[in-house]
């Protein structure tokens, strides 16, 4: 029961948030992650009051299935970005810009990190350098997706900005298997080439071909239902079947199968939005129910940040360049790419910007790296310094590049007018006159 009140108490506050801050135009996402950090076990959890907060790391973590599903509709709305039809207009930009971006952020952060391990050796390994270069590739389609939304951007900026977005995460598992391999092998001494090369690329193949059959097959059981309230079901169904699914791990010799929620359901949301007739409207009403799932899973993912990290002088040091170093190679890299694809002048000055968020899958990264030996520990601070001060300012950054390529417009006075007369209670008016007519 616990466990719900929590849930309960998530969403309400983060919405409450919401109007809290609304004078400071700040994104809901911000207002939902300042939620999570208030309610954490750093501040009001610490009062140890059941169900009214998170009071430890481990309340959080029993609400983890929560956030993965959460994290499935995400990846799943970003699949429906890639439409054929678009995807003949932008595709070939986005995945040029996409990999060049992601490859120059881990190169400067890299050659910066590196500069900083020949300055304190005794602190700060080479091999840490280099897996913490990799990591920077990762930007988070969560926040990214909701700023899209919440002001209904529409535009070049936005055309590119999704499918880049999503090209990420394939882009930045390759660059890490790679990256992590090398820092292994200099601990070690022993290169092992199937976890660099071989378990990386079973992970992005078998992901994207697990997902486009179960888009084929929830494509071929739609047609059975005539009820879109039965057809709404089952896609939300095979959702939550396919983020099932995609945490099954196995072996086969020496090679480790599995598969990247994200990408197996970012398939599923692309092959389904390209075969079935009726998935815009379908994945509209999944928008309408998922909303207060995304509002908890941004509530729990500040919860999740750790502010312990922030006493740490050494962490918070190399953090900060970490921070600026990445912001640097998104912004180069995309700029760059930009340029190579001849895009409009507010687009090459802004995608770089509305790259600068970093969470979720840079975390499922830092996990991995906490296994390196002697260096798991500093990693994983740096890039839990890193997530807050992105999660809390990238949000913010996104909206500004999107408004200033002008991809989001301010609301018209009809709507605002029409909208003030339904809280005056005014409204009755106008509809009497609309069935007047």
């Amino acid at each position: 029961m616990n466990e719900l009140l929590s849930v309960a108490v998530a969403i309400i506050a983060g919405l409450v948030m919401t109007r809290l801050i609304k004078p400071l135009h700040l994104p809901d996402v911000t207002a939902y992650l300042l939620t999570g950090v208030a309610i954490g076990p750093y501040l009001l959890g610490s009062l140890g009051i059941e169900g009214l907060g998170f009071c430890s790391s481990e309340n959080i973590k029993a609400l983890s299935a929560v956030s993965e599903t959460a994290l499935g509709f995400i990846a799943f709305a970003i699949g429906n970005e890639f439409r054929l039809g678009e995807l003949k207009k932008t595709g070939k930009a986005a995945t040029v810009i996409g990999i060049l971006q992601a490859v120059v952020a881990a190169v400067i952060t890299d050659i910066a990190l590196i500069a900083v391990h020949f300055m304190i050796p005794e602190k700060f390994s080479l091999s840490a350098a280099i897996t913490l270069g990799a990591i920077a590739t990762a930007t988070a389609p969560a926040a990214t997706l909701m700023v899209v939304r919440q002001y209904k951007a529409k535009g070049e900026l936005t055309n590119l900005l999704l499918p880049i977005v999503a090209l990420d995460d394939a882009v930045g598992l390759v660059v890490f298997a790679i990256s992590f391999g090398v820092a292994k092998a200099l601990n070690s001494g022993i290169i092992d080439v199937f976890s660099v090369i071989i378990d990386p690329l079973l992970e992005i193949v078998l992901s994207l071909l697990l997902g486009a059959l179960l888009g084929y097959v929830l494509t071929i059981l739609e047609r059975k239902f005539l009820s879109n309230s039965n057809r709404l079901s089952l896609t939300i169904g095979f959702v939550l079947l396919t983020v099932a699914v995609s945490s099954v791990e196995f072996k086969i010799g020496p090679a480790t199968v599995g598969f990247s929620s994200l990408l197996v359901c970012m398939m599923l949301g692309t092959v389904f939005c390209n075969t079935c007739p009726l998935s815009f409207d379908l994945m509209e009403r999944a928008d309408k129910w998922t909303a207060p799932l995304f509002v908890f899973f941004f509530v729990i993912s500040g919860a999740e940040l750790e502010l312990s990290v922030l006493g740490e002088l050494t962490s918070v040091i190399i953090g900060l360049i970490y921070v600026f170093a990445r912001a640097a190679g998104k912004y180069l890299g995309a700029y760059a790419g930009c340029k190579m694809m001849k895009c409009n002048k507010k687009v090459t000055q802004n995608l770089g910007i509305a790259l600068f968020p970093q969470a979720g899958v840079a975390l499922g990264m830092c996990l991995t790296a906490s296994t390196l030996e002697g260096d798991g520990e500093i990693i994983r601070n740096i890039v839990l310094f890193a997530i807050f001060i992105y999660e809390v300012v990238g949000p913010m950054l996104t909206k500004g590049a999107l408004k200033r390529a002008g991809d989001i417009v301010g609301k018209s006075d009809l709507v605002k007018n029409r909208r003030s007369d339904i809280l005056s209670g005014k409204h009755k008016n106008w509809m009497e006159e609309e069935e007047a007519k």
